[in-house]
């Protein structure tokens, strides 16, 4: 009786065993077999195609190929990057027309360019384009913060930084950003005749403005914490178009899975200590409030009276990492490839540096009589080192449910992949000039450069979720080109190599090297 008892028990074991291998095996057909033929088809019946999909891989085999050919030389000092950033996008735009479907795994991404699609994609009236999950490396480098979270959680964290980042905010941190941009000229003076390597240098500007302005610490305090993130961002581009095989990937660690744990754990002890040493300066009566800095309004947040407006510490971890990557990144990429359009076209710096000492002379930039609103040279200069070189090439939004766009119904779950750099690169937008260096276009603003269409021109997005840090960065760009204007005028040393690429941001895979002289 008891041989009978235990042979029935293994029979509904091994019973249940298939069933469950069977009910996986089902499942993961489904999702890289069955849906991907079923969505190609929906598309294809409305006129998208795309590059063939590979089973698990999808589109990615053919991406990484076309990215490591067009990285392995350096290119002629031409600001037409698309082909070179973006290979696979210039490449299949000609084939498959400005909207088409690729493949990322088993996951499908409508490639968007039409300006005008990417606007009603960006503008999310009804929440049909919610952000798109951010997963593994990407979770671990900016965590559950401002720029991947969604509904009211998005909502309650997005009035908290506008109110940090207001108008009068911004106006008060600017004394700490020209005293930033001192030190780093105070450098300069020992170089001055000789070849500089500015990319560095920015980075390091970029820093301590960010640890002075947000954090109330220095670039010094804060250098293990960009060094970790700078580590981490490697391990996210290396691994971009690493698929997984579903369901093992995470049980199979890799060299780089370990390390990336091991910097998010670092990463995060690091803020925790900035947030408990400004808590205990107020303990100790060293402060009276917590400030009014980035820092100073995440703890008022986080002791607030009411539990609907109260963040948890890991909610101010999370806006602190976004904080220290998004404005250290985006300034950085900004400020160097502004400083090469100007190396390169010296008529421009001229202009802008005529401008700057007509308005300032030789002082630093006066905070009072809103003269950096006033550079209208420097404000177009900027525009166009945006549209050539945007730091972010593209933005990723998920369709939640069944939608028309334009002509076209979306199926709910695919993924809609908008390229920046297509739209800043398109000559029926931008003329034939399109990848010439010309400020000029901008010199009756934005709206009249692009015919009104705002989606035309998206460095920093569009819509309720643009960069909530845009007149931060704006600000703190016109300050460090005002003062490096002032003091020089530079040129571009023969030993540069022009090799953008993409590190999260846009940058110069070997830094840009320029040859200063003193005024």
């Amino acid at each position: 009786m008891m041989e009978l008892g235990t042979t029935i028990v293994l029979l509904f074991l091994s019973t249940y065993m298939c069933l469950y291998l069977i009910f996986g095996l089902v499942k993961f057909l489904y999702k890289v077999w069955w849906n991907p033929i079923r969505i190609r088809k929906v598309m294809a019946s409305q006129g998208i195609k795309g590059p063939s999909y590979r089973f698990i891989h999808g589109s990615t085999k053919e991406v990484t190929n076309m990215i490591n050919d067009s990285m392995s030389r350096p290119m002629e000092l031409s600001h037409d990057v698309f082909p070179r950033l973006q290979p696979h996008i210039h490449s299949w735009i000609k084939t498959y027309g400005m909207n088409f479907l690729t493949w990322y795994g088993s996951k499908a991404q409508l490639i968007v360019t039409e300006p005008e699609l990417i606007k009603e994609i960006l503008s999310n009236r009804d929440g049909t384009y919610p952000k798109t999950e951010a997963e593994d490396f990407v979770k671990k480098l900016l965590g559950d913060g401002i720029v991947t979270t969604e509904g009211k959680k998005w909502s309650k964290h997005r009035k908290l930084a506008n109110h940090a980042f207001n108008a009068e905010n911004l106006k008060g941190m600017i004394p700490e950003m020209i005293a930033s941009v001192e030190m780093m000229l105070e450098r300069w003076k020992h170089q001055e005749g000789k070849e500089i390597e500015v990319f560095e240098e920015f980075k390091v500007l970029t820093s301590e403005v960010i640890s002075r302005t947000a954090f109330g610490s220095s670039y010094r305090e804060g250098k293990n914490i960009f060094e970790m993130f700078m580590k981490l961002a490697f391990i996210i581009s290396k691994n971009l178009y690493i698929i997984r095989f579903p369901g093992i990937g995470k049980l199979i660690q890799t060299s780089d899975d370990i390390e990336s744990e091991k910097l998010e754990r670092g990463i995060q002890e690091s803020v925790v200590q900035i947030i408990k040493r400004r808590e205990e300066k107020v303990k100790t009566r060293e402060l009276d409030d917590f400030g009014d800095d980035f820092l100073g309004f995440l703890l008022k947040a986080h002791h607030h009276a009411d539990e609907n407006k109260r963040l948890s510490i890991e909610d101010m971890v999370d806006e602190c990492k976004t904080f220290y990557i998004a404005g250290h990144e985006t300034t950085t990429s900004l400020l160097t490839w502004t400083i090469l359009l100007l190396a390169i076209d010296t008529d421009w710096q001229e202009k802008a540096r005529k401008e700057v000492i007509e308005l300032f002379g030789k002082r630093n930039p006066n905070i009072d009589d809103n003269g950096i609103a006033r550079l209208k040279t420097m404000n177009m200069i900027i525009n166009e080192s945006l549209r050539l070189y945007p730091p972010v090439l593209g933005l990723t939004r998920r369709v939640a449910k069944e939608v028309r766009l334009g002509k076209l119904i979306l199926p709910p779950n695919i993924e809609v992949n908008l390229s920046t750099l297509a739209v800043h690169h398109n000559p029926h937008i931008w003329g034939e000039d399109v990848h010439i260096f010309n400020p000029e276009r901008f010199s009756e603003g934005v709206a009249k450069a692009t015919n009104n269409n705002t989606a035309a021109f998206i460095p920093f997005s569009l819509g309720p979720r643009n960069c909530v840090g845009l007149n931060f960065v704006f600000i703190e760009a016109k300050l460090s080109l005002s003062m490096i204007l002032q003091r020089y005028t530079f040129t571009l040393s023969p030993g540069y190599v022009h090799m953008p690429v993409l590190v999260l941001t846009t940058r110069p895979k070997h830094g840009l090297q320029i040859i200063l002289h003193p005024l």
